[in-house]
């Protein structure tokens, strides 16, 4: 009886958690030969469509902003029409950097919505249990991102030459969504952009301000598409996946 007594506790608690989703998708693709890579087709359906339907899928996230550019605030509101995205509330345009463009959508986000998860438009096999432990974490801890362990040897360098070898056991790549707080996040962006700092991510924003981020199980097939190679990777993921 106790078993089933926490086992209800816990699954209302997790029932009361509510996030949002910020998706930037303003990038201007340069490394894809000039084609928009959120909009090209994987699977027959444009590479925002699988992020957007894994994002709208999961339990815990009850609205998404979408943050694209000007020249795509159209196709990109019709696509989300025509494939039925609930929880797509608002798409907007975004700004000059990524760090601009994520600050944005976490501007629109509604105020009744405590965490809000910051989710590459071009990473579009993020899986439900991905999803779900970040947000989880989040809601615990208040900042939390999914990390893979790096397969390779990782040297730095300096004038074209090795500087160093760094540890494996200590490296890994860090994925999205990363979940935070929703003033956390706010407060870090805005102060990343008031000192003019360029970031490459969102949980640098709030590891500047001298707040941890725990790490959790990320998966090597949530890979960001960024290249023509990519592409090819994530057809074939797809169908491996789907072949499971």
């Amino acid at each position: 009886m106790l078993g089933l007594f926490k086992r209800l506790v816990h699954s209302k608690s997790e029932d009361v958690i509510r996030c949002a989703a910020v998706v930037p998708a303003a990038g201007s693709s340069s490394r894809m030969k000039g084609q928009d890579k959120i909009l090209l087709p994987l699977a027959e359906q444009p590479v925002l469509v699988h992020t957007l339907r894994a994002l709208d899928q999961c339990t815990y996230i009850t609205q998404i902003i979408v943050v694209t550019r000007e020249d795509l605030i159209v196709p990109v509101g019709q696509l989300c029409r025509d494939c039925g995205l609930s929880k797509v509330s608002r798409v907007i345009t975004g700004g000059a950097t990524r760090t601009h463009s994520v600050l944005a959508g976490v501007r629109e986000v509604d105020e009744n919505i405590p965490l809000v998860a910051i989710h590459d438009g071009a990473r579009p096999l993020v899986s439900q249990a991905v999803l779900a432990a970040a947000i989880l974490r989040a809601s615990e801890c208040g900042a939390a991102a999914p990390a893979v362990p790096v397969k390779d040897t990782i040297k730095r360098s300096h004038a074209g030459l090795v500087d160093a070898t760094l540890e494996r056991s200590e490296l890994f790549a860090i994925q999205t969504p990363q979940v935070f707080e929703r003033s956390l996040i706010r407060a870090a962006l805005a102060k990343a952009l008031e000192d003019g700092v360029t970031l490459t991510d969102d949980c640098s924003a709030v590891e500047r301000l001298g707040i941890g981020v725990a790490l959790t199980q990320g998966d090597y097939c949530n890979l960001k598409i960024t290249t023509p190679e990519d592409m090819a990777v994530a057809e074939a993921l797809l169908a491996w996946r789907e072949n499971e």
